[in-house]
């Protein structure tokens, strides 16, 4: 389904970057310690209501932590992994500059260097990329929108994708810095230096997102940070 998907893409594009996955660590996005370890998983967007909220003890003391770009430091080293969600052909070109240590040599990040967001030449198995088919699933079942209809046009938040990854992968899920009901009480993002309005964009649907989060909190599903505006 658009806009993911391999349809329209090089062949060869794609063929050269998944032969970079090849191993079959990269069918997981985690290894669990032992079979019946109870993973605990914090997604942390990028919403303001994070801003002074002092959560970082609490998120750092889940097993895996899933952040979106937007952060203020790149995180690097051995327990870190970068999923991407293959969108376009840049995707992929993208990942394969990164993880063979080159410049990008094609399309709109031309001459850009991985390495200043991944490192150099960090091991293949920290690189992850979602299947096509699991995104069509969730926006299918979990994200149903009726933009659905304009599928050149929609596509779910990068945020949302994580959060639903996250929910498939783990057994407890904590998530932070995602959209709530008082959302207009906080900046756009937490990293914002003024008070700026949440956007809605004609591509995303943020309320059906929203709705969902809280469905899911309510019902136990997960848990979704809140909190007051602070006078």
């Amino acid at each position: 389904m658009p806009p993911y998907g391999w349809k329209g893409l090089p062949q060869d594009v794609v063929r050269s970057t998944l032969a970079l996955l090849n191993d079959s660590s990269s069918s997981r996005l985690f290894e669990r310690r032992w079979p019946d370890q109870c993973v605990r998983c914090a997604v942390v967007g990028n919403g303001g209501i994070l801003r002074g909220s002092k959560q970082g003890r609490a998120i750092d003391s889940h097993h895996f932590v899933f952040r979106k770009d937007g952060f203020t430091k790149v995180p690097r080293g051995q327990r870190v992994r970068y999923i991407f969600i293959p969108s376009n052909e840049r995707d992929y070109v993208m990942m394969s500059a990164a993880i063979e240590g080159l410049n990008v040599t094609s399309g709109h990040d031309k001459g850009d260097w991985p390495s200043r967001y991944f490192g150099f030449k960090p091991p293949y198995k920290h690189f992850k990329m979602l299947h096509p088919d699991f995104i069509t699933y969730v926006t299918q079942r979990f994200l149903k929108s009726p933009l659905l209809k304009y599928s050149q046009l929609y596509m779910p938040c990068t945020g949302a994708l994580m959060l639903l990854t996250a929910l498939h992968m783990c057994d407890q899920v904590s998530a932070y810095g995602f959209i709530t009901k008082n959302f207009a009480d906080f900046s756009d993002h937490y990293y914002d230096a003024v008070m700026l309005p949440l956007l809605f964009y004609a591509n995303h649907d943020m309320q059906m997102e929203s709705w969902l989060w809280e469905v899911l909190h309510a019902r136990k599903v997960m848990s979704l940070y809140k909190r007051t505006k602070v006078k």
